[in-house]
């Protein structure tokens, strides 16, 4: 199957598996393990923190960070479509008793500072305390600029903020951007980043901050279960991916930007390519199409999502190839209607 459903779908390559199978793994719980040692210390040097914590998903590493920050009964700012609100499950409020203030988001994937502002709560006994912004970057394949990212950091630290950034595809923000992810890391106090999307890793996520926030989000790690003991095969596939994978995904947003013109035009589909800054396109179509054409897609052996707006996302097992036959498929479903 060709899966467009997810970045997430990406298989390990045989490079990658040969690393796993060689990694030296000691007990992660007892920080024995070798192997995530190393992969904590390269990506807290990526991103200019102090230190790293391996976990099992984007989730946890969101949760821990979020926890690492925030006492019960203290708020977090968030934007009403952010995973850490909206996708993770409540785990925040009903984990650690904190509180989710959402705010829209822009259209540009960003918040509006001032709305933000209108929800800061005063120093009143009667409020949860205020103590926390999450921004989020990439969202829904959009890129927030760095400018954005240190107006939101300042902005934050005016206001006696700490700033969490979830991070998920952060590489996919920094090829597009052209920078390192020091220089987007730099605006945030921690910052959560996916190893098992667009990079290709099969599992695992990394949060970056300063030792004290880290040694909170250890403790918080081991509360919700993510000890995983002998984890470096999976810290060697991070690390595989993080010295070759990045740069690549440069491939996947010019795939990307490929596909959403192909799709434009046909007139049964709204696709903006203009819109496309990563490895994301997103459809719309009425749902009784989408619903048809996810089916017929399934008959040729590629996988989507139906829905008034699908997204289908490039990644490192669609090649060129791929791409030419998947858009071939679309038009002749077209054609057969």
């Amino acid at each position: 199957m060709i899966d467009l459903r997810s970045d997430t779908v990406t298989q390990p390559t045989e490079a990658m598996r040969k690393v796993m199978a060689k990694a030296a793994v000691g007990d992660d719980v007892f920080h024995g393990d070798p192997t995530v040692n190393r992969l904590e210390d390269l990506v807290a040097e990526m991103s200019g923190k102090a230190d790293a914590l391996f976990v099992p998903s984007g989730t946890m590493s969101n949760l821990v960070g979020l926890l690492a920050h925030c006492q019960r009964g203290e708020e977090y700012i968030v934007g009403q479509d952010y995973h850490t609100y909206l996708y993770e499950a409540g785990g925040a409020p009903v984990l650690g008793s904190i509180v989710p203030q959402p705010v829209a988001v822009e259209p540009d994937g960003t918040l509006d500072l001032k709305k933000v502002e209108a929800v800061i709560k005063k120093d009143d006994y009667h409020f949860a305390r205020t103590k926390l912004l999450c921004i989020e970057n990439t969202h829904n394949g959009k890129v927030i600029p760095l400018e954005y990212m240190q107006k939101a950091f300042d902005f934050a630290k005016s206001k006696g903020l700490l700033v969490h950034l979830d991070g998920a595809r952060a590489f996919n923000a920094t090829v597009a951007l052209g920078c390192e992810l020091k220089d987007l890391a730099q605006h945030a106090d921690s910052v959560s980043i996916c190893l098992s999307k667009g990079l290709g890793a099969p599992v695992g996520s990394v949060l970056c901050g300063d030792k004290d926030t880290i040694k909170w989000a250890r403790r918080w790690r081991k509360m919700v279960g993510g000890g995983m003991r002998q984890a470096g095969v999976l810290a060697a596939a991070g690390i595989y991916a993080l010295e070759n994978h990045v740069e690549r995904l440069a491939k996947d947003h010019a795939k990307a930007k490929i596909l959403a013109e192909r799709l434009s035009a046909f007139e049964q589909l709204a696709v903006k390519p203009e819109l496309v800054q990563t490895n994301m396109v997103f459809i719309k179509a009425e749902l009784a199409v989408a619903e048809q054409l996810a089916d017929f897609l399934e008959t040729k052996g590629i996988r989507i999502i139906a829905g008034e707006t699908m997204r289908w996302v490039m990644h490192l097992d669609v090649t060129s190839e791929q791409l030419n036959y998947i858009c071939q498929q679309v038009e002749e479903f077209f054609n057969l209607l």
